[in-house]
């Protein structure tokens, strides 16, 4: 009866209308996102304004690190998102199970070590980065906090894919906001040491986070062992939590592609950034302000990307390839619909818009529209990329999609914006946006329909 009640509670994204529980499913992640991205800027105020410029920059130098850690885990925690997925769809919760119980342990293991490693070498580490010296003291005391929180940053991005991987994207969100609001709320307290707060300077803002993260953590596991989370960990299944190798074997393999990706993303956008900078201090603002925009633009093809592999991959491990198929598409007209939306308003208020982070006076405002003009309208293309891609990751296959972001961001993009925009002008750079994601959208669709990507395996099916 007990076993009944729980599977009656669990999401379900193998019935049921597709548009409805898509959108259900992907706002929670898309406002999630969003505020990620205002709780590092919010913080980033409090410093600026607190600390000053050479606090700021500290923090700048930490978030790089901290950027390529997560990179490293995000594909990991993506293929534990399907694996479990596959297993739900199947009605397999046991193997499930094992899926969380081998990922616990690893990422635990992994973050202490990656904690220790980051605590002892940080000296060293923001050398090999050429920290400036007159930045490198306050780098040093906000970075070792911050590597000290890697286990709680770790075992909530863990927990975020397992509830995403059973359907449950609203649970994540809630406890992501109370970081949020903690993290904000905590920051200037402990900066400049409010009432009963010390006044703690950088590492305050540092602490502010790691405490942020502690208590949202904490809060999350109690919440899910009250509410008898059917995935939690009991005393019977204490047995789960040891290294299965092949389930390691799996998640490395199909994560770290995934994990790639972020990677050749940047590396394009380091590219981009160094030959902006050819063009001179206004063009390299106002394409940093355009950047600013579009990361925010670009979130509903991220969330809605997220949702479609969870979607898919309940439904592949169900083997209903038919609503595979129709979720691909729904999540392809969803982003079309949702980004266009977005891009319209912001380009019929696009001078306000740059304006809020550019003075009126000045060459900067005038470029960052005309980039905003030529580029906004492109992440449209960028979101069937991603989606498409998300679908076809959902199977297992994760070596293509890899391939297809290499062959559009550095192989298509950085030559077209470096050797054209020599020969035809600064515009080409801006044009090599829409011209990659194109190609790149292309790829994938034609490889969707008709490469073997089906026949990939995560899990083995039962005879």
């Amino acid at each position: 009866m007990r076993e009944q009640r729980e599977k009656k509670a669990r999401p379900n994204l193998t019935e049921g209308p597709i548009t409805k529980t898509l959108i259900l499913f992907s706002l929670p992640i898309l406002l999630g996102n969003v505020l990620q991205s205002l709780n590092g800027s919010i913080n980033a105020i409090w410093i600026g304004n607190y600390l000053g410029e050479v606090a700021l920059a500290a923090t700048s130098n930490a978030n790089i690190i901290m950027f390529f850690l997560t990179s490293s885990i995000f594909g990991i925690a993506m293929a534990a998102v399907i694996l479990i997925g596959q297993h739900i769809g199947g009605g397999r919760v046991q193997e499930a199970k094992k899926v969380v119980g081998t990922s616990t342990i690893f990422f635990f293991a992994l973050s202490v070590l990656l904690a220790l490693f980051g605590l002892i070498f940080c000296s060293t580490i923001l050398d090999w980065m050429s920290t400036p010296p007159d930045v490198k003291e306050f780098a040093m005391t906000y970075t070792r906090i911050i590597f000290a929180g890697i286990p709680f940053t770790f075992g909530y991005n863990l927990i975020m894919a397992i509830l995403r991987g059973s359907g449950d994207a609203k649970t994540p969100f809630y406890f992501l906001l109370l970081s949020a609001v903690l993290d904000v709320a905590l920051n200037p307290l402990l900066i400049q040491g409010m009432g009963p707060f010390p006044k703690m300077g950088i590492a305050g803002s540092a602490v502010a986070t790691f405490f942020a993260q502690l208590i949202s953590l904490g809060l999350l596991v109690i919440y899910l062992y009250r509410k008898k989370y059917f995935l939690r960990i009991t005393r019977e299944d204490l047995p789960l939590l040891r290294i299965n190798w092949g389930i390691i074997r799996t998640l490395i393999q199909k994560g770290l592609p995934m994990g790639l990706n972020m990677v050749v993303v940047s590396v394009s956008n380091l590219l981009l950034v160094h030959l902006v900078n050819g063009y001179g201090a206004e063009s390299t603002a106002a394409f940093g302000v355009a950047m600013q925009i579009s990361s925010y633009v670009q979130l509903p093809a991220m969330a809605i990307g997220g949702a479609v592999t969870s979607m898919a991959a309940q439904n592949i491990g169900a083997d209903k390839w038919s609503r595979v198929n129709r979720i691909a598409w729904t999540g392809v007209a969803v982003n079309i619909g949702m980004t266009g939306l977005i891009v319209a308003v912001l380009l019929l208020f696009n001078r306000e818009v740059v304006s809020f982070f550019l003075p009126p006076e000045g060459k900067a405002i005038g470029i960052g529209m005309h980039i905003n003009n030529l580029t906004l309208w492109s992440f449209m293309i960028f979101g069937i990329f991603n989606v498409i891609g998300g679908v076809v990751r959902s199977a297992g296959a994760v070596m293509f999609p890899l391939l297809v972001a290499f062959i559009a961001l550095l192989l298509v993009r950085i030559p077209l914006a470096t050797v054209l925009s020599h020969q035809y002008g600064f515009d080409v750079i801006w044009w090599s946006f829409p011209v990659s994601f194109s190609v790149a959208a292309t790829l994938n669709v034609l490889y969707y329909q008709f490469g073997k990507w089906r026949q990939a395996r995560m899990v083995k099916r039962p005879a």
